[in-house]
């Protein structure tokens, strides 16, 4: 633990769970969708629905659709400067279960008409946990490039997608591998040490078993 993991981020308060964190809920969730977000429906579950208005929560997430950090002077003003650029937010209540109290579900529509839903909690000090990517269980932490990606549950998969990575030498810092049954639906959260080329991602979404290939890229334009 170093002294900043004591001390807490450098961001506009007043919380760091729930202004800071929930700053970066919503720029991770600004990044896996990939695209400038035109319209996000943003479900607030817990602590951050019971007393977020008054930690600025609200605007903290929004802020972060719009790509700014937790010490952007210009968080306040998010609500405005969403509506000056044509974003359509409306916020909702989240019926979560088994969750921190410190969470949200956003559901965002990108300005080519693609969408996404992630749902993230702040566990505390800016820190947080991306739980959930279009429903697909996944626990990453926003921290390092990661794959997300959707699967047929048949034997090889694992295999095939840890070789195109090594072939890159890209290599992978945690790896986690969720089922739904045997031969059913999967999923493989890989968080790397590196970025992963594009033409890495294109082959993995070519594999036959794969079904969704989502990427996070901690690089600006990648």
């Amino acid at each position: 633990m170093g002294v900043f993991d004591i001390i807490g981020p450098i961001m506009v308060g007043p919380s760091s769970s729930h202004t800071a964190g929930a700053v970066r809920i919503g720029y991770i969730a600004g990044l896996l969708l990939g695209e400038p977000v035109k319209e996000a429906r943003i479900d607030l579950y817990g602590s951050f629905l019971a007393t977020g208005k008054g930690h600025g929560t609200d605007r903290a997430l929004v802020a972060g659709l719009l790509h700014m950090k937790p010490d952007d002077s210009r968080i306040p003003y998010s609500f405005r400067i969403a509506e000056e650029a044509g974003v359509k937010i409306t916020f909702g209540q989240a019926d979560l279960r088994d969750v921190n109290p410190n969470t949200a579900r956003i559901r965002m529509i990108g300005v080519s008409g693609q969408t996404m839903e992630v749902t993230g909690s702040s566990l505390g000090g800016g820190r947080i946990r991306i739980c959930q990517v279009d429903g697909i269980e996944a626990h990453f932490s926003g921290e390092s490039p990661t794959l997300v990606i959707r699967n047929q549950d048949i034997p090889g998969s694992v295999t095939e997608v840890t070789s195109l990575l090594k072939e890159k030498e890209v290599n992978i810092a945690t790896m986690q591998l969720y089922r739904d049954s045997p031969g059913g639906d999967a999923v493989m959260v890989l968080e790397c040490d590196q970025e992963v080329p594009e033409e890495i991602r294109e082959q993995l979404r070519r594999l036959p078993e794969v079904q969704k290939v989502t990427y996070l890229s901690l690089k600006e334009g990648a």
